[in-house]
């Protein structure tokens, strides 16, 4: 029996326009973006989406990017009935690991 595992990557794997094909295309992504946005108080979407690359390079900005983007991509598979088995993550991916579990709320990761 095969098993499935989602792995979340860590810092520097951003790059602007991340997320924004699954946000345009998926329900489930977009709101994940939508919760997000509220929980930083801020437009991180359009941060991600946009850039500028300089902001979204710094750390307090590159961190909750990546876990949105990372959440927001678990959650299409789950709408498309892919459930992990396991989940895991790199550094910060682990935090993305811990939100697609369901042991840590998207609002508190953010």
């Amino acid at each position: 029996m095969s098993k499935i595992a989602f792995i979340f990557p860590g810092q520097g794997s951003q790059y602007p326009g991340m997320g924004r094909e699954l946000e345009e295309s998926f329900p489930a992504a977009q709101r994940v973006f939508e919760e997000a946005d509220r929980a930083a108080g801020f437009s991180l979407s359009k941060l991600c989406f946009e850039g500028p690359a300089e902001e979204l390079q710094l750390t307090a900005n590159t961190q909750p990017a990546i876990l949105t983007v990372s959440v927001a991509a678990a959650e299409v598979l789950r709408e498309k009935g892919i459930r992990p088995d396991y989940v895991a993550g790199h550094s910060l991916g682990e935090y993305s690991a811990l939100v697609a579990a369901g042991s840590l709320p998207l609002a508190e990761a953010v």
